[in-house]
């Protein structure tokens, strides 16, 4: 599981240069020679996938603006907390197509709204339809890794997001060893349930405020139903309290002891994202050095990368490899 060469996954596509989420993101993401593609899957209210990154729709498509859905705004509890706003599985997937997609954090990223409006939602299997034919393009085999997210809160919903997943895999002859595809989840329930179906390899996703669960004592627990880790990449590499970039800790040595691969989130180019000494220029808009923090990042020993800006990663990647290869002959 842990790879030769680290891996470039286009994080929501290639979501710094387009609106996440969308057909033009993980195209982009393709040609900018990331190996997967990565989808948040939710569901609509007749069962269809689709790619958004919470099942409330306020903040990444124009439904806000649509007298038609002005009575679909509600309160619903998602992982555990209130949130108000126009829920994907209150949409039937007509309904959902007659919506266009915006740029989800305008203010970091005003470039992206000029494409406010163009876009509608993909469905899981029109990205799964792209991947094939950026594949045969391309002459690479484009990746697919598709996180079932908030899987309880459709489970109770009554819309289970696993077997549909598990179909659309299946149908598009993605569930065999070997195949391009890794699926993710923060709920270890549905990483369990996905195990005794698919073929491909699981990964376990915990966030910066989750630190035990990636604790040595506890990673062979993980590796009992999953492959790999997909962790907040403050637990790789944990900033100085002077909010600079510090020193690797033991998480991946851990981890590829217990036989779990590390993959590292997220990696973006903004100065909001980046660790003080990589920031270049005023305000958290401006482009820093996300070249620097990603080489940081495999030369600590991370096998993959979700990244908004995919060719930044791609070109960190091949300064890296060149690196390894000066060092080793």
């Amino acid at each position: 599981m842990t790879a030769r060469r680290p891996l470039v996954i286009g994080h929501r596509g290639a979501s710094g240069h387009r609106p996440e989420h969308t057909l033009a993101s993980y195209e982009l993401a393709a040609r900018m020679g990331a190996d997967h593609l990565e989808p948040d899957l939710v569901a609509t209210a007749d069962g269809v996938l689709v790619a958004r990154h919470e099942p409330d729709l306020g903040a990444s498509t124009d439904i806000a603006t649509r007298p038609e859905f002005a009575d679909r705004r509600t309160i619903r509890f998602v992982d555990g907390a209130p949130c108000t706003g126009w829920f994907v599985d209150d949409l039937t997937l007509a309904e959902l197509r007659t919506l266009r997609v915006v740029e989800r954090l305008p203010a970091l990223r005003p470039a992206n709204s000029r494409f406010d409006g163009h876009y509608p939602v993909p469905t899981f299997a029109e990205i799964l339809g792209l991947r094939a034919r950026m594949s045969a393009e391309l002459g690479r085999a484009i990746g697919v890794y598709p996180e079932t997210k908030s899987p309880g809160y459709f489970a109770d919903r009554g819309i289970p997001l696993e077997p549909a997943l598990v179909d659309a895999l299946q149908g598009a002859g993605l569930d065999h060893p070997g195949a391009p595809v890794f699926v993710q989840s923060f709920d270890p329930a549905s990483l369990r349930l996905l195990r005794s179906e698919l073929r491909v390899p699981l990964v376990h996703l915990v966030d910066d405020d989750a630190p035990h669960l990636v604790a040595r004592e506890n990673l062979a627990t993980i590796a009992d139903y999953a492959d790999a880790v997909g962790v907040h990449k403050s637990l790789v590499i944990p900033r100085t309290a002077s909010g600079t970039l510090g020193e690797p800790g033991p998480l991946v040595a851990d981890a590829h002891a217990a036989g779990l691969a590390v993959h590292a989130f997220t990696f973006r180019d903004e100065n909001a994202f980046l660790p003080t000494d990589l920031r270049w220029g005023p305000g958290d808009a401006g482009r820093g050095d996300g070249l620097a923090e990603c080489v940081a990042f495999f030369e600590a020993g991370v096998d993959g990368v979700f990244a908004d800006h995919p060719d930044t990663a791609v070109a960190a990647r091949a300064l890296f490899s060149d690196q390894t290869m000066r060092l080793s002959s």
